[in-house]
């Protein structure tokens, strides 16, 4: 590479890192800023509603509706709901609101992946019935919770993947961290609200069996046998399969004030940051390693990974979170929208890529809630225009194949509604929108609080 070229690089990596600093976003422009993120939010929610409505969620380049099952479960208005109200759009949540109290069963002959359905639904019909207090929300999250507990029955208590919601059936157990992990807060607020603690002890044993198949140096593998107790994948990382696993230690202690939870975080962040934090390449990245020696064997990070910086705010690193989050906006400019996964030694794209997802964003909104540093509603800003640039189409918005080409693909998942634009509207909204000091977000970002003793 010639010397103008290598100068034409190292300029659009300093520009691209300090632009969101040079203009930070004022206070009249936030708010013209959270108006349009609720403009684009009933942009997509219109769509759906003319193409697939009663549906799980449309496909906006067919303009057709897809069911996840064969039929609907309402994923879409069920994961929408709370932010819609946090909107305060009361004529859309009204509907949204007969459309599943109205139609929603879950006496459904369909075999369904807990984790998704716990994510996207219980959390989603917990935190609409603390947000709406209609006892009908709870009733219904009390019958899926109770479709769902026969994933726990496995001989470590660690769940199995699928269930079906009519027959309890289950299947398949090679698991990983994330869908094992990733249920106390959703299971753990319906014991407390309903007062049935069977939940909150089910999803608890599940996730001291598999802490306690941690490796000697405190690291997860990815894929684990729940019958046996085996990994079956030892390689460690802080992504997708064992991501919201770390996300959910830190939360049920803030939620439930869970003191082994925090214990068990403090644990793996040592072991995280002393084995999968890499600064080699320039800034702070996590990459892979070895679970049982803590080696390091790879240097990929993308889109999932880019949540990490918000569980660090919640730990109260943020030093560490704002490093990780600078590294996380390089990944998002290099191709004017993240990838899915990228190698950060190189910044050669490996998975090309882009579903729509929130993390990157959802990380920009703590770092901002935390510190009131403006850099990071700048951030917002960028992330923002650039999906709306290259995923906005006449019915909703849609994935990309590739951030590289832009070429767009024929999805729009319900995450975009509960997560992607509410930490958009929720980084620009006046600061007393929701409660951030007492408010806990779910890994779909249902918000909840605790209001039990």
């Amino acid at each position: 590479m010639n010397g103008p070229i290598i100068r034409a690089v190292i300029f659009h990596f300093i520009f691209t890192a300090t632009f969101a600093a040079a203009f930070p976003v004022r206070s009249q422009e936030s708010q013209a800023l959270a108006d349009s993120v609720k403009t684009e939010f009933l942009h997509a929610w219109n769509a759906y509603k003319q193409y697939a409505w009663g549906h799980d969620a449309l496909k906006p380049l067919s303009k057709t509706p897809h069911d996840w099952y064969g039929v609907s479960l309402c994923m879409t208005p069920v994961d929408a709901f709370d932010t819609m109200v946090l909107m305060g759009l009361k004529d859309e949540a009204a509907e949204a609101k007969r459309l599943i109290l109205d139609s929603l069963t879950f006496d459904r002959n369909v075999e369904v992946q807990s984790f998704e359905i716990t994510i996207r639904l219980l959390g989603g019909l917990l935190s609409a019935y603390q947000l709406d207090g209609d006892r009908r929300f709870l009733d219904l999250a009390e019958d899926l919770g109770d479709r769902l507990l026969p994933v726990f029955s496995s001989s470590t208590g660690m769940p199995y993947r699928y269930v079906n919601l009519q027959t309890g059936k289950i299947r398949d157990s090679i698991n990983n961290p994330a869908e094992i992990g990733t249920s106390l807060l959703e299971f753990g607020t319906l014991a407390k609200l309903t007062g049935k603690e069977i939940y909150y002890e089910k999803a608890k044993k599940a996730l001291t069996a598999l802490y306690a198949r941690r490796s000697p140096v405190g690291l997860m593998g990815t894929w684990i046998n729940v019958e046996t107790g085996e990994w079956t994948n030892t390689t460690a990382h802080v992504g997708g399969a064992i991501d919201s696993y770390y996300e959910y230690l830190i939360k049920a202690w803030l939620l439930f004030g869970d003191r082994e939870c925090l214990e068990m975080w403090q644990t793996h962040i040592a072991a995280i940051n002393t084995h999968l934090a890499d600064t080699s390449s320039g800034g702070l990245w996590y990459g892979q390693s070895e679970m049982e020696t803590g080696k390091r064997t790879g240097t990929r990070f993308g889109a999932l990974e880019a949540f990490f910086p918000a569980v660090l705010c919640l730990a109260g690193d943020t030093a560490r979170a704002a490093r990780l989050e600078e590294s996380c906006y390089r990944m998002w400019t290099h191709h004017g929208i993240e990838p899915e996964e990228i190698d950060y030694a190189t910044m050669e794209v490996k998975s090309p890529a882009y579903y729509l997802r929130p993390e990157i964003i959802e990380s920009a909104y703590y770092l901002y809630r935390t510190t009131g540093d403006e850099r990071y509603r700048s951030m917002g800003r960028t992330f923002f225009r650039d999906i709306r640039k290259y995923c906005r189409t006449d019915a909703g918005y849609a994935h990309l194949k590739s951030v590289i080409t832009k070429e767009k693909a024929d999805a729009m998942e319900s995450f975009f509604f509960a997560e992607t634009l509410k930490y958009l509207y929720l980084l620009f909204a006046p600061e007393g929108t929701i409660d951030f000091r007492n408010t806990v977000f779910m890994t779909e970002a249902h918000p909840v609080r605790r209001t039990w003793n």
